[in-house]
């Protein structure tokens, strides 16, 4: 027979719903009471900061099994932090089942670093304490000279980097003058002893730097330059300070506070005065560089001295007073010239006119036989209309002058 024939088996009458399976899940982790308030330890193996909260996934390195977790922005601001990626961390939470999603989430309330405890944690609180006051703002730190005549050490007469400083500063700075201020640089004692340090070399006034140094060793050992009283005396200390603790991977509250951080004791020793080889070099580099400017400098000013002399020569009174005879000279040739041009031009311009004249002078018409007829008045005649018969008429000739009277009229 075709299993497709068979006939369906009834449905149970107990069967749940999607959403009652997960409502049942959501009941079993919701309220049991140890799932309410529960421990969790494992790696932090990714982090997603967001304005609801901070996201991160609790990660077991040996099973590799995860959980989701969340810090809600309301808690947050509650705690000295949040866990940073590959962090080992426990943290105290309780889970919640989204039916949604059919995933479950642990709330966190608290977490601190798993192995190192409350004691990481209070350090963590510190460091953001001291940072709110400002005791690490950059615009704190102050330059190290670059040429400074004494330099203090802080560390213990027994430590390694003593020894260091020492022999870096014989090798890069012979002569300069040193001043040891020992100081217990590990231990319970070591805070009041650094601090007590500190104010010693600030008495004495004769150092123009600091360096507050330690060889490397482990977290404990450093943990004198986390404590407060040494990051305050470091922070309002009236000398710069350069620190040279442990190694790169170590760094304190004290150096945050100081105003160069330098991580070892040689650093420190390298930071704090230059390289007596390197001025050696450089002051030659500069007097080598000066005496080439200068050999530059008096050829231009030789060049500068030539050209001024021959303007000197070509600006003298004589040759100044020669060329303005030349030029005086010129200017009289010229004026000369341009005087006969104008006088020929109006001796033409009064010809012209006296031609003008003559052509229009009366008595030269009268003496080509015409005759200038006036009234008795003595206005000129020139239409007959302007008498009447029985007028006096005067008559200019080119000789002498005839009166006459008028007999008749004809117009014209």
């Amino acid at each position: 027979m075709n299993p497709m024939d068979q006939p369906l088996p009834s449905t149970p009458q107990t069967a749940l719903s999607v959403a009652g399976l997960t409502r049942y899940f959501q009941d079993l982790v919701e309220e049991d009471p140890q799932l309410r308030q529960v421990w969790v330890m494992g790696e932090v193996s990714s982090a997603n900061p967001h304005p609801r909260g901070f996201f991160f996934t609790l990660q077991d390195p040996t099973e590799k099994v995860a959980i989701n977790c969340v810090i809600w922005r309301g808690q947050q601001v509650k705690l000295a932090g949040v866990p940073a990626p590959t962090e080992q961390v426990i943290v105290l939470g309780s889970l919640r089942l989204f039916p949604g999603r059919s995933q479950y989430q642990l709330m966190v309330w608290q977490w601190i670093p798993a192995g190192e405890g409350l004691l990481a944690l209070r350090q963590r609180q510190l460091q953001q304490r001291l940072e709110a006051e400002g005791l690490f703002e950059e615009t704190r730190k102050r330059s190290i000279p670059v040429h400074p005549h004494t330099v203090a050490v802080i560390t213990s007469p027994e430590a390694a980097a003593w020894g260091d400083i020492q022999r870096t500063f014989k090798h890069r700075y012979p002569g300069l003058r040193l001043l040891f201020a020992p100081a217990q640089v590990q231990g319970i004692h070591s805070p009041p002893s650094i601090v007590e340090a500190l104010q010693r070399v600030q008495r004495d006034g004769r150092a123009a730097v600091i360096i507050l140094s330690r060889g490397g060793g482990a977290k404990e050992d450093l943990a004198c330059f986390n404590d407060e009283r040494v990051v305050r005396a470091i922070a309002h200390c009236s000398i710069p300070i350069i620190t040279g603790i442990g190694h790169q991977r170590d760094e304190s509250l004290a150096d945050l506070a100081a105003d160069f951080c330098a991580h070892t004791p040689t650093a420190a020793a390298v930071v704090a005065v230059p390289q007596l080889a390197d001025l050696r070099g450089d002051h030659e580099a500069r007097v080598q560089g000066l005496c080439h400017w200068m050999g530059g400098h008096l050829s231009q000013q030789a060049q500068r001295l030539e050209t001024l002399q021959g303007r000197l020569q070509r600006l003298s009174p004589q040759g100044q007073l020669r060329r303005d005879r030349q030029h005086q000279a010129s200017l009289r040739q010229h004026l000369l010239r341009a005087m006969a041009q104008r006088l020929r031009q109006e001796q033409i311009r009064s010809q012209a006119l006296a031609d003008r004249l003559v052509s229009l002078d009366p008595a030269a018409v009268i003496r080509r036989g015409y005759a200038l007829v006036r009234q008795d008045q003595g206005e000129v005649l020139r239409s007959g209309t302007q008498v009447a018969v029985g007028d006096r008429l005067t008559i200019t000739l080119a000789q002498g002058s005839v009166t006459a009277r008028v007999e008749s009229v004809e117009p014209g």
